[in-house]
Formats: structure tokens, C-alpha cells, sequence
């Protein structure tokens, strides 16, 4: 049946878009539109403005029009049709959360996420709960592991996020409703502040309602950035508040090779009460100055304080009976520092360096405390529990990332680029777990690690055909990545009793092609990879909590393969498949007692085949409407591969009416209603979250 659906899916993008194609071309030329084709660029690879098919790496943007024709308000809408990217809604960050999946591996921190140039997140985990795609120019994307200028923080990719100039003067509003309850209002203008400086505030205020039982999210948002641009001066200033309170769902628990048919679907064991709350605030500041006659000089500094207060749950025991749910109570403080500097030379002789160094500074805190309580399995019905006051369990962590960098790219030929980059990594941590807050005796519960490594990477563009802007270039590269292991506050123990885990380090080998013809009116990018992965960190459950622990050696490859077409009279298309091999080395696990050796299964939640196709229509007057299909493969739910969760797939749908200045626009997300298993969770064994219940939602736009 999934498979029908997903058959039937398809044959209505086809049937949308190729009666468009054919009515474009069997138009005359007079009264046909020829699309209009713009090269966007990207700073992410090499913090050089340069076209992604100008850099030997896979990087892809999505332009804030791109976002307002699928109609995205959130990352996992926004990177629908990115190539080779599954996103989870959701999870354990709460449901306004949503974590990306890059070469078969979906970890909290394996990805970077940048804003504005600026590590969204710090030293700890990306932001993701606290990102707001309102106001947005473009949405870079780059797979496989962060550039030597982004310092030790990324393996499988990097998502920078980069916000419309502050010196624009259009004027955006939004109001939208939707079903579960939800609503919200956004506004989008400059802001009167002298000749010199130019501003523009962005402000969102939105509750987003699910059908799983007590699950909402309402946040606020407000960011405003001011810019003075003298000659080829720049200076500006960010400042952004986010407050974020989110009524959580539960995992769902899995009894042998599936969940537990004696749990409902919509079920939520979460206690009466239970919140994820957030207060976050971040400033930014930032300047690119020429320096000499000719070189330029950029820096970046920033800081952030993210507030959360946790008070949540989840079934234990898939039993009736007293005490068959674990409870967490916990607050968390973090504070992050974050300075960059860096000197970029003009080219000569047709060579291009960029040096530089950055240093990353963390300070978390947490206190919680963990307790036990009864819920029915049905989970309809909220328990009561009184919330402990008393916060014993605590754990500091203090983390510094330096490092300094050097980028070269060389252009021997006009058909061949080469780069590389060098950085050398200079980390220190220091951890201390204990009681009474967090205090803990001097001989015991204090751990500290310093390591100091160098990253690196080479590749390499040829160009094997030109004509005009159409082209066929080859690429290739390597990647040696190092970053220290994840800290994630939790309130157990794992099998480092509280120490640190070892770093994880990673080597990768990426290559493929990069075509454009017909004038830009089709892209095609085909690349393949591999990355031999040591001591990734995973998720386990130690005396019934959860932990952390290293996995040995894991390795990822696989193929990807993305298509844009854009024919004429505003109608436009984009296909992409993946297929990911991400399978287990060396690694040794204890189950129940029994160590298991898992060299060869495929890594959990781990998808083999993805597969996207979206269509547009898209004029700027008039009816307009999109349309995207995602298929989501097998994957096994556990590390001992024994209990597999079919494939799926979701079906969007928005279809709207533009006026000179309205737009009304209505989208219905996950129209076939999966309610598969997308992600698993970290606070207890066995246990997962699904794919988020069919939405629909009304949204009215004025320009003014």
C-alpha cells in the first residue's frame, strides 16, 4: 500500500508539470516566458563569495524565494527538496525541534548550524529550537564535514542561514491559523535610525498545535541588525531574543521488532504540567575593512545566554502498575563566546589565501534531578507529580575551541581550481559532576581533556566542457576532521562514570560532477562518498538512564544525485535521490549482559534510499502552487538490526492566489498522514518519536 501511494504521488507531479512543460513549449516564443535564471553565491566553503559550482564540495542554496514558493516556515519544511537531507520534527529538543540527517547520520551534533556567519548554538548543540527563518536571502547548504574556517565542530554538513541586508526597505506581514489550534502573526520592516546606519527589525509571535495529546509549541521572536556601509567599509550589529515554551510529546516505546501495540498512537506519558522552556539571547557584532591598498580584513564576535527549565517524561515499563514512568526535572545554563579573525588576500597570479583564527568558549550548568511516577499506558490521562524542588545532581562543563587556519585556492589553468586548507585545533574541556549543585569534591567527579590536532582538507575542480554559462566540471576532495565528543548535560551516569568521552575524528573522500545547460535552465549534480568515522558518540541507557558512549568505527558512503529544472512560464522542478550505506566496523556492545560485536549492521535509523520530487508554479501575479513527494527507506530501529520500520511517504501540497501586494496562500503538510518512526530518543531504551500528524494551514501576506 505505501509503495501504491507513493506511485500515485508521483503520477500527480507528473501531472502537473507536464502539461505546464508542454503548454510552455507549444506557446510561440512572443507569448512564452523564458525563465529567469540567477547565479547565487555562497560563503560557507571558503568564507569567499563564489557560485556553488565554483567550489570542489557539494553546497546548494535555497534563496528566500525558494522558501516563500514552498511556503516554509520551519528548517524541515525549508530543506524538503535539499539532496541527501532527512529531517526529524521533533524529538527530544521538544516539538518545536528538528534535526537533520546528512550522510545516513543523524546526530544532535554532527552538523553545524551558522547564522549570519555566527555558530548558532556554540560550543555545545545547534540551536535548532530558537532558529527563525523569517526575513531570510538565502539558506546555504553544504554536506560532508565544516571548512578549516569554522573550526571543530562539523562531520556530515554545515547550514548557514544568512538574513536579508538590513539596509532593505521592503516591508513583509503575515497572519496565519491553522487546525490543532495554531496561529501566529510575523512583520518584517526597516527601521528609521539616521543616514548613516540602516536597521530592520523581524518579529514573530506563533503557537503551533499536533494531534499527539498535550503537544504545542508558542514562541516569540524578535531580531533587529543595523548596518553602515563607508566605501568599501562594513560594520554591523545583531541582536536577537528568543523565548520559546513548549508543552513536549513522548517517545513511544518499542516492544521487540516494533512499537508497542498496547501504547495509542497519540499518546503522551509526559506528567501533568510538563514544559521544555527556553529563554535565549544572543548579540552579534561583525566588520569587513580593507586593510592596505588591497587586502581585507573581516571579524566576527558574539555571545549568546540560552535559559532552559525542563520538566518532563516517559513510560519505562509497557505495564500497568505503580512507577512505570521516569521523570526528569532539570535546568540548564549555558553561555557561549565566540570571536573570529581573518585576512583575505586578492588574487595574484592567480592564487587566493584567506588566514585567520577563531576561538569558541562554552560554560554550561546544570541541576536536576531524576524521580519516578505511574501513568496508564493509554496515556490520555495526565499524572499529577509534584515537582521536585531540590536539584541535587549537578555537572559543570567549561569547553575552549582555538585554532588558526590558512586557505588557498590556485588556479593553474582556466579549467582547473585546486584548494586547501590547514587548521590547527587547540581544545580544552573541563567537566565536574557531583552533588549539592553541581559541587563536587576535588578528588573525585572532575574530569579535564586537552587535546591538540590538526584538520585539513585538499580538492580539486575541473572543467570538462564550457560553453557560455553551460559547463560539466568534475570535482573531488578530502577531508580529515576532529572534534571533541558531545557533552549533553544528562542526569546519569554512562560508562565513563562521568569522565569525558574521546574525541571523534573522521576521513572523508568526496567526488562528482557539477553540469549546467540549456542556459541555466537545467542543474544536475552527481557526487559519491566516504567517511571512515572513529569514536562516534551514541546514545545507550546505563541503570536505566541515559548516556553516552564512543562507537568505535563506524563508515558512511554512499551516492546523490540532484536535478533543478526551470522551464518557461514560472513552472519549475527539482528531483533528487540518495542512496546512504552507513553500517557499523568495530563496535562492542553489551546487551543485557551479553557483549555483542555489531561489525557490518547497518547504523540505526539510518535510511538507505531517499528519494524527493517537487513541483512549482510560481508567476508573480496570480494562482500559484506547489507540490513535493518525499520517500523515506527502510531502516532498522535498533543496532542489533533486528527490528526494521518500513518506508514511507509524505505528501505537501500548497496552492495560493497573488495579488500586487496580498497573497493567500493555503498548504497542507504530510497529506498522506504517516505517522512512521523518524527519530529515536536519548532519555530512555527503546524508545521513538513519529513522523508529526497531517497539518494544514491559512496564511494571508501583505507587501506594503
Amino acid at each position: 500500500m505505501r509503495s501504491l501511494a507513493f506511485i500515485a504521488s508521483a503520477a500527480c507531479v507528473a501531472a502537473i508539470l507536464v502539461p505546464g512543460a508542454a503548454g510552455a513549449q507549444t506557446q510561440s516564443s512572443g507569448s512564452s516566458q523564458r525563465p529567469v535564471v540567477s547565479e547565487t553565491v555562497q560563503v560557507v566553503a571558503t568564507r569567499l563569495p563564489e557560485a556553488p559550482h565554483d567550489v570542489p564540495t557539494s553546497v546548494e542554496i535555497l534563496t528566500g524565494e525558494d522558501l516563500r514558493n514552498l511556503g516554509a516556515t520551519s528548517l524541515k519544511d525549508a530543506l524538503a527538496l535539499a539532496a541527501g537531507v532527512a529531517i526529524a520534527p521533533g524529538g527530544d529538543a521538544g516539538p518545536a525541534g528538528a534535526v537533520p540527517e546528512f550522510w545516513g547520520l543523524r546526530e544532535f551534533d554532527a552538523f553545524l548550524l551558522v547564522v549570519d556567519d555566527v555558530p548558532w548554538g556554540g560550543a555545545f548543540n545547534p540551536a535548532l529550537t530558537s532558529l527563525s527563518l523569517r526575513d531570510v536571502a538565502r539558506v546555504e547548504i553544504l554536506r560532508g564535514p565544516a571548512p578549516v574556517t569554522f573550526g571543530a565542530t562539523s562531520f556530515v554538513g554545515v547550514i548557514h542561514v544568512v538574513h536579508t541586508a538590513a539596509a532593505a526597505t521592503s516591508r513583509y506581514a503575515s497572519l496565519y491559523g491553522g487546525n490543532y489550534g495554531t496561529g501566529g502573526l510575523a512583520v518584517d520592516v526597516p527601521v528609521p535610525t539616521g543616514a548613516s546606519w540602516k536597521s530592520r527589525l523581524s518579529a514573530d509571535f506563533d503557537r503551533q498545535g499536533f494531534k499527539d495529546d498535550r503537544t504545542s509549541f508558542g514562541r516569540g521572536h524578535v531580531l533587529w541588525r543595523t548596518a553602515k556601509t563607508d566605501g568599501d567599509n562594513r560594520t554591523w550589529f545583531m541582536a536577537d531574543l528568543n523565548i520559546l515554551r513548549q508543552d513536549p510529546a513522548s517517545p513511544h516505546p518499542r516492544q521487540g521488532t516494533s512499537l508497542s501495540p498496547l501504547v495509542p498512537i497519540d499518546a503522551n506519558h509526559n506528567p501533568e504540567g510538563a514544559f521544555l522552556n527556553q529563554n535565549r539571547f544572543a548579540v552579534s557584532y561583525g566588520s569587513e575593512r580593507s586593510i592596505g591598498t588591497d587586502k581585507r580584513l573581516g571579524i566576527t564576535a558574539s555571545f549568546s545566554h540560552t535559559g532552559n527549565d525542563n520538566f518532563r517524561g516517559y513510560l519505562a515499563e509497557v505495564a500497568p502498575g505503580p512507577d512505570n514512568a521516569v521523570g526528569f526535572r532539570q535546568k540548564i545554563d549555558q553561555t557561549d563566546l565566540y570571536v573570529d579573525a581573518h585576512l583575505a588576500w586578492p588574487e595574484r597570479h592567480n592564487v587566493r589565501f584567506v588566514a585567520g583564527a577563531d576561538w569558541l568558549h562554552g560554560n554550561g550548568d546544570s541541576k536536576g534531578e531524576v524521580f519516578d511516577y505511574t501513568v496508564p499506558l493509554s496515556g490520555i490521562v495526565a499524572t499529577s507529580v509534584t515537582q521536585p524542588t531540590d536539584l541535587p545532581i549537578g555537572s559543570d562543563d567549561r569547553r575552549d575551541f582555538f585554532g588558526g587556519y590558512g586557505l588557498v585556492e590556485w588556479r593553474p589553468t582556466t579549467k582547473v581550481t585546486v584548494s586547501g586548507g590547514l587548521r590547527l585545533n587547540i581544545t580544552n574541556e573541563e567537566r565536574e559532576e557531583g552533588e549539592e549543585e553541581g559541587a563536587a569534591p576535588k578528588d573525585e567527579g572532575q574530569d579535564t581533556q586537552t587535546n591538540v590536532r590538526p584538520s585539513g582538507s585538499v580538492g580539486v575542480l575541473v572543467s570538462l566542457w564550457e560553453q557560455g554559462t553551460n559547463h560539466v566540471r568534475a570535482f573531488a576532495n578530502y577531508r580529515n576532521t576532529f572534534k571533541p565528543a558531545v557533552f549533553d548535560f544528562g542526569l546519569g551516569e554512562g560508562e565513563e562514570e562521568g569522565g569525558l568521552l574521546d574525541p571523534e575524528t573522521s576521513q572523508s573522500l568526496e567526488g562528482g560532477v557539477k553540469a549546467r545547460m540549456m542556459d541555466g535552465q537545467v542543474d544536475f549534480e552527481a557526487s559519491v562518498f566516504r567517511m571512515n568515522f572513529t569514536n562516534l558518540v551514541t546514545s545507550t541507557v546505563v541503570n536505566g538512564l541515559p548516556a553516552l558512549l564512543n562507537a568505535g568505527e563506524t563508515r558512511f558512503q554512499g551516492l546523490e544525485l540532484a536535478t533543478d529544472v526551470r522551464m518557461r512560464n514560472h513552472v519549475s522542478g527539482r528531483a533528487t535521490y540518495s542512496f546512504h550505506n552507513a553500517r557499523f566496523v568495530d563496535f562492542a556492545q553489551s546487551f543485557d549482559g551479553v557483549v555483542t560485536q555489531l561489525a557490518g549492521n547497518r547504523f540505526e535509523m539510518s535510511p538507505r534510499h531517499l528519494f524527493t520530487v517537487g513541483g512549482f508554479y510560481t508567476p508573480a501575479e496570480g494562482v500559484f502552487g506547489s507540490i513535493v513527494i518525499k520517500y523515506t527507506g527502510d531502516r532498522y530501529m535498533d543496532k542489533r538490526n533486528r527490528a526494521l520500520a518500513d518506508a514511507f511517504t509524505t505528501l505537501d501540497i500548497g496552492v495560493g492566489y497573488r495579488f500586487d501586494r496580498y497573497e493567500l496562500r493555503l498548504d497542507g503538510r504530510n497529506l498522506t498522514d504517516a505517522r512512521d518512526v523518524i527519530s529515536e530518543s536519548e532519555v530512555g531504551d527503546a524508545q521513538y518519536y513519529r513522523m508529526t500528524a497531517r497539518e494544514a494551514r491559512l496564511t494571508f501576506g501583505i507587501r506594503f
